[in-house]
C-alpha cells in the first residue's frame, strides 16, 4: 500500500457515544455499527490527510504504539476500499458538505438537497 496516498469516505456517517457507525441520510435511525478500527478510519477520512499521516496521528496516541498498528490499518482499509466505504487518491480530496462531517452535525435538508443536486450514491466518484 502507497502511505503517500490520500484516502476519504465515500458514505454518509455517525459518530455517537464514541461508536462510528454507517448513516442514513433519509433515515437517520437507520445505522449500520462499524468495529472499532474501521469507524476510526472511516472518521478520520477526510481526504485532506495521507495514510502516512493516518498512521503518524495513531501512532502519536499510544505510549508504546502496537507492533502490528501498520498491519491493522491497512486491513482496515482494505476491507474499507473493497467495500467502496473509502477510496484512495493520488491527491488531496475535498468532501461535499453531506460527507464532510458526522451526520448530526449536518443540516439534513441541506445536506439531501445537495445529495440530490449532485446525483451522489457511495460509488459516484469525487474530485
Amino acid at each position: 500500500m502507497d502511505n503517500k496516498q490520500y484516502f476519504y469516505r465515500t458514505i454518509v456517517f455517525t459518530r455517537n457515544n464514541n461508536q462510528v457507525a454507517l448513516a442514513d441520510i433519509n433515515q437517520t435511525e437507520n445505522v449500520t455499527p462499524l468495529d472499532e478500527w474501521l469507524g476510526i478510519v472511516v472518521s478520520l477520512a477526510d481526504g485532506q490527510h495521507t495514510i502516512q499521516e493516518l498512521m503518524d496521528y495513531l501512532s502519536s496516541k499510544y505510549h508504546q504504539p502496537p507492533s502490528n498498528l501498520e498491519q491493522t490499518l491497512y486491513s482496515a482499509i482494505e476491507r474499507l476500499e473493497d467495500g467502496s466505504l473509502i477510496k484512495l487518491s493520488e491527491n488531496a480530496v475535498t468532501l461535499p458538505y453531506y460527507l464532510a462531517s458526522p451526520i448530526e452535525e449536518l443540516d439534513l435538508e441541506k445536506a439531501r438537497k445537495l445529495i440530490q443536486e449532485d446525483g451522489y450514491s457511495n460509488t459516484s466518484e469525487l474530485h
